[in-house]
């Protein structure tokens, strides 16, 4: 598994795979609109069935029509192929 910290090139290869997606804090960040909560919460639903899958969850919140996600795998001290593999998924999801 990609449990391995990154290293900052790795990190900008792969961010630049994922439009939309951001460095914010150390984590892999976006935030997802929607045209209202049932969606939102739809997609929610969606990731959280593919973060369990992965056994790897994300830092989210919801507020009405917005999902923002933050993704880090803390046990490694900050951004691994796991982040940017659930980001990824998460990407077609939406």
């Amino acid at each position: 598994m990609g449990r391995a910290k990154l290293s900052e090139q790795e990190v900008s290869a792969n961010l630049a795979k994922l439009p939309g997606w951001t460095i914010k804090v150390g984590a892999l960040h976006r935030v997802f609109e929607f045209p209202d909560f049932i969606q939102a919460f739809a997609f929610m639903t969606k990731v959280a069935l593919v973060a369990q899958a992965m056994d790897h969850h994300p830092d989210w919140s919801n507020a009405y029509n917005k999902v923002i996600i933050n993704l880090i795998t803390h046990s490694a001290g900050g951004l691994t192929a796991n982040d940017f593999e659930l980001a990824t998924k998460i990407q077609k999801l939406a």
